[in-house]
């Protein structure tokens, strides 16, 4: 893809490809920020993929912490609904929901897309974050309450700092899930197009170079984000938080 897309198509084009061949060219990724047709579709695309994975912290993180801390089985059973949403066809969700925000004013509009990403990375969200909350000992919520914290202090303040590998692999999962979405974005994008769109619009219509330049300007943030956020995957946060 990479290759591609700063190749010159007598090199690509034939019988033999050599993609080990040293010769590169710029025109390709010259032509597209020239022409400015990336602009809006990358602009599309990072404010819902952020906003999405923001907002979807912000309604996991208290929803997974209460289901982490019921007793019993009843937590697993709200869970399991919560996962079975994602048993259904994304073609046949996209559908109802087009028509449902046809009707409210939110189609081909970024909080419409936001919403309908949402249904996608929330239940991976909260799969996440409830298993982090769990691993969570809640020794440290009861030392903290007889200092004299709240509820919500300790968790701001003692669960939340622990659980940042969590959040974190929460987090990009979010984002990943809306930045590389097609589906919903096929059937609510109509004007304004998302990258993945655009990446489908070109091979569709045999633009090998162009694709490949789009596919490879939607890794980039993939590669970032991960790379960024990956010191918060590592194990060893909670070594040690109940010593002393």
């Amino acid at each position: 893809m990479v290759k591609i897309s700063v190749s010159d198509p007598q090199d690509i084009l034939v019988q033999n490809p050599d993609f080990f061949s040293t010769h590169f060219t710029s025109r390709h990724w010259v032509g597209v920020l020239a022409a400015g047709n990336i602009w809006p579709p990358l602009r599309k695309s990072l404010t819902v993929a952020v906003v999405t994975a923001l907002f979807s912290l912000f309604l996991s993180v208290p929803g997974a912490y209460g289901l982490s801390r019921i007793p019993g089985s009843v937590a697993h059973v709200f869970l399991i609904g919560i996962f079975l949403t994602r048993m259904f066809p994304e073609v046949g969700v996209a559908l109802p929901i087009s028509v449902t925000f046809i009707r409210g004013g939110l189609f081909d509009t970024d909080m419409g897309l936001i919403l309908a990403h949402m249904v996608r990375v929330l239940p991976i969200s909260a799969w996440v974050l409830v298993a982090t909350f769990k691993a969570i000992p809640q020794d440290l919520e009861e030392a903290a309450f007889v200092d004299g914290a709240t509820k919500v202090r300790s968790l701001i303040h003692i669960v939340l700092p622990l659980a940042k590998p969590g959040i974190g692999v929460a987090l990009i999962f979010s984002f990943l899930g809306s930045w590389d979405e097609f589906i919903y974005a096929t059937y609510l994008c109509l004007a304004n197009k998302t990258l993945p769109l655009m990446v489908y619009y070109y091979v569709s219509r045999g633009g090998w170079f162009l694709s490949s330049t789009y596919a490879t300007v939607v890794t980039i943030p993939v590669v970032i984000v991960t790379y960024s956020l990956q010191r918060y995957i590592r194990s060893g946060y909670l070594r040690g938080a109940i010593k002393g």
